[in-house]
């Protein structure tokens, strides 16, 4: 039936996300999804707005959302955008800010659904690569461009990038947008958030998804200043004026307002990341340093899709990337600590035999 489908979709090369295997008993590690649960103060909330109101459409501004954002990062409620899932937000970001008449910058290794967005928007691209050590060079980007966009930690390696570096790549890409997609940032990083205050071309992306354990209620934001927020709003509101259901808003919000709750897993996930690190490395693999929910690492001694086949017979799934310069790497996503056991255990045996 392609005979009916428009020009655009048959160039289409879609993302291709992270399996969600169906067997039981797996020890999932390839989609970065936390191990610990949401907030029992997001649950309740929900549980709480699950009632007859449901019949009624949800806030098409999510006022109550955004203003949770705004307490949190000491910033206004207009300089917050929300959206279903930062893919979502990313998408209405390409489609608003980055189709300009010069190509778009983003690094060589980075999150495979920029491309994507480039390919449905028709917006023109050119990649930098990172340093032999897999880091961002910011002079690289010190040239013409419709925009910048790049993941803080970076994805799929871990690898942070600081804010006086992001800074740097701001004073010198004035006339352009920057966009900080940090979906990993509260594993051990610093957010950009507070430096939007002081550049106008600063656009900060964040998930509930990994931080704040909401992957299934997909929640996404943005904060940046109003310029830059109106236009999303433009986009959004010629696209669908009501994203988020009641239970999104009101679990989010309750959830941005559980700060304790919130401290308390993530540095469960970091001293759990830091561990595995230790418990690999003493296995012979090279770590590249993480500040995110997960590690990328490869063995000198070992192929990484034979590595990852020879797991997935131990029940244990892990992400490989068949992409040049990482293709003999595995993303690790940081588990629950029987998880992480799990892993080692399964990778001893593997290494042994």
């Amino acid at each position: 039936m392609s005979r009916f489908w428009s020009s655009l979709v048959h160039t289409l090369v879609p993302y291709v996300p992270g399996e969600q295997p169906k067997i039981n008993n797996l020890v999932k590690l390839n989609t970065n999804e936390n191990p610990f649960g949401p907030s029992p103060k997001a649950l309740a909330a929900m549980q709480a707005a699950l009632n007859d109101d449901l019949r009624l459409y949800p806030d098409p501004d999510a006022g109550l959302l955004k203003e949770a954002v705004a307490r949190y990062y000491a910033v206004d409620a207009s300089t917050v955008f929300v959206g279903n899932g930062s893919d979502e937000v990313l998408a209405h970001i390409f489609h608003a800010l980055l189709k300009h008449e010069e190509p778009i910058l983003f690094p060589d290794i980075t999150y495979s659904f920029y491309p994507v967005y480039c390919g449905l928007y028709g917006i023109a691209y050119e990649t930098v690569p990172l340093t032999e050590s897999f880091e961002i060079n910011v002079g690289d980007y010190c040239r013409p461009n419709g925009g910048i966009i790049f993941p803080n930690p970076n994805a799929p390696t871990g690898v942070l990038t600081s804010l006086e570096q992001i800074e740097t790549l701001l004073q010198k890409n004035s006339d352009s947008v920057v966009v900080v997609d940090e979906a990993y940032i509260d594993f051990g990083g610093n957010s950009a958030v507070p430096l939007t205050s002081q550049y106008p071309n600063l656009l900060v992306v964040q998930t509930l998804s990994k931080s704040r354990s909401l992957a299934g209620l997909r929640v996404g934001l943005a904060i940046g200043h109003p310029d830059l927020i109106d236009a999303l709003e433009r986009i959004k509101n010629s696209f669908n004026s009501y994203p988020l259901g009641r239970m999104a808003i009101v679990g989010a919000a309750a959830a941005f307002d559980d700060g304790d709750y919130f401290l308390e897993t993530t540095r469960a996930v970091i001293s759990g990341r830091e561990e595995l690190c230790v418990q690999l490395a003493a296995l012979g693999f090279v770590v590249l340093p993480s500040a995110a929910n997960f590690i990328f690492v490869q063995h000198p001694d070992y192929r990484a899709d034979a590595l990852s086949k020879a797991l997935r017979d131990q029940s244990v799934i892990v992400r490989h990337f068949n992409l040049p310069r990482i293709d003999n790497f595995l993303r690790i996503t940081v588990g629950s600590g029987s998880q992480n056991d799990a892993l080692v255990r399964a990778l001893k045996n593997i290494v042994a035999a």
